[in-house]
């Protein structure tokens, strides 16, 4: 399942998802500061375009949330809110339900990623 999934979810809007990740990276890695959320975001988009058979496990630290902070009035909140609609729109139909529930997994992530480590 875990192959197929990642097919169709490439197909049906994961490398899209990827790419969004992938150019905000970019865009982060032009500061100096912004290194360590752009390498992040390299990170999230391979998980984008490949979601289904990984899991995402969160740790915290008094760094991390403040720069969690940064990234959410950045454009975090955007992202969550765009995986969350996508999410919605997804899980109205039976087949939809595993693609919707990877697009909440992402809105999860787009919220709090500093600290999150895919697995």
């Amino acid at each position: 399942m875990g192959c197929l999934g990642n097919i169709i979810w490439l197909i049906c809007g994961g490398f899209i998802s990827g790419l969004s990740w992938f150019c905000l990276g970019l865009l982060w890695c032009l500061s100096i500061v912004g290194i360590p959320v752009g390498k992040q975001c390299f990170k999230f988009a391979s998980l984008s375009f490949c979601p289904f058979g990984k899991k995402v496990e969160y740790d915290g630290g008094v760094v991390k949330t403040s720069l969690n902070i940064v990234w959410l009035i950045f454009g975090g909140l955007l992202m969550a809110l765009q995986y969350t609609v996508w999410g919605i729109l997804l899980c109205i139909t039976v087949a939809g339900i595993p693609f919707g529930m990877q697009m909440f997994k992402l809105a999860k992530l787009s919220l709090m990623p500093l600290g999150a480590k895919i697995k």
